[in-house]
């Protein structure tokens, strides 16, 4: 029996690393001459004082969410997928060869073969580590890290040579068809009569990444492949005695991954940009590895952990633009919570285990 409760492991230790963290973050705050509450008060208000601010959380929490589900997939068969950098990129590839090569009569029938055509190219580009992982023993963190490297090169090659409108010196493609342009949450939410902003770019896309919370949460807790993918995670030599291939599961578990974060792309690209850029990643797939780490690599874990790196991306934007405060400190805070929630996390959960034992010695006398 675990000596720390479930509730406590997905909760408390979160919330005191959490806790943690922002305590340092304030000293920081603290020592250029800053005001800590009243940064911390300007970052709530720029993230959630308005529908805009919002709008701008739940963009970025939904970048973190496909690429929190991508590496929480993988954490549970055991494999560090840190390609989901990459994995993004490439579906991007796939989103904008989608929207780009077919005339679609309206987003709907868009939105699925770009979901399709995302998850594809993430999973591509996923096979590849774990294929060298699975048959020559090639380690999944250092095959998936350079394959990021390649993956930027590859789209780099792609836009400038391939894609880049004639006459155009941006290395981007050209904008998608405007039948291709997703709703944005002020579409969506105007049917109901729910005043949204206009000018946030959070769209259809948030949907789809709780859809996808779900449906990972029914595949690895309610289907007999999530079974075997965490059997292998927990024990590699007691599923191969109960007949579990190590092969099957590592190919399975990383294309699952890498569609995962493939299809990321259907928001910043399809969703936000309209058209596909260099840059459109912006690191969201390492901080997805944040996220699975905060989230315990749990579906509801990883979409609380998205909402908070999407409050400090859009509230640190905030404090960049309307205090003394540098944009490099915001990824100083960020940093704090990552090494809080993620590396130190035994700091908080063995005295929590200390405390637990103790009341459970004190009830069972």
């Amino acid at each position: 029996m675990d000596v720390v409760p479930k509730w406590a492991e997905v909760i408390l230790v979160p919330l005191i690393s959490l806790i943690l963290a922002a305590l340092l973050s304030a000293l920081v705050i603290l020592a250029i001459g800053e005001d800590p509450i009243a940064a911390v008060n300007l970052m709530i208000t720029g993230a959630l004082g308005s529908t805009y601010g919002w709008g701008y959380t739940l963009y970025y929490a939904t970048n973190f969410l496909f690429t929190g589900l991508a590496v929480s997939v993988a954490f549970h068969a055991g494999l560090f997928n840190i390609g989901g950098e990459g994995q993004a990129m490439l579906g991007g590839l796939g989103v904008a060869l989608a929207c780009l090569l077919i005339p679609w009569p309206h987003w709907t029938i868009a939105l699925l073969a770009a979901t399709v055509m995302a998850g594809l190219f993430g999973a591509a580009w996923a096979a590849i580590p774990a294929f060298l992982q699975a048959k020559r023993g090639s380690h999944i963190v250092i095959t998936t890290i350079m394959f990021n490297f390649i993956a930027a090169a590859v789209l780099n090659y792609v836009l400038v040579n391939l894609m880049r409108p004639a006459g155009s010196m941006d290395p981007a493609t050209a904008r998608f068809p405007e039948a291709v342009h997703l709703p944005t949450l002020h579409d969506i939410l105007g049917l109901v009569g729910i005043e949204f902003s206009r000018a946030a770019p959070a769209n259809v896309t948030f949907l789809i990444a709780i859809l996808a919370c779900v449906l990972v949460w029914l595949l690895m807790w309610r289907t007999w492949l999530g079974y075997e993918i965490r059997s292998y995670g927990k024990s590699e030599p007691a599923a191969r005695y109960a007949g579990i291939s190590p092969v099957a599961i590592t190919m399975i578990a990383m294309l699952i991954s890498g569609a995962l974060a493939g299809m990321m792309a259907i928001n910043n690209v399809m969703g936000e940009a309209e058209r596909l850029v260099l840059n459109a990643v912006e690191g969201a797939g390492f901080i997805g590895i944040a996220v699975a780490l905060m989230g315990r690599s749990h579906p509801f874990g990883v979409f609380l952990a998205a909402i908070l790196f999407g409050f400090l991306y859009q509230g640190g934007a905030e404090l960049a633009l309307w205090t003394s405060i540098p944009r490099e400190l915001i990824v100083v805070i960020q940093a704090l919570v990552i090494l809080f929630t993620g590396a130190l996390d035994n700091m908080v959960r063995m005295p929590l285990e200390r405390i637990f034992l103790m009341l459970r010695r004190r009830r069972d006398a």
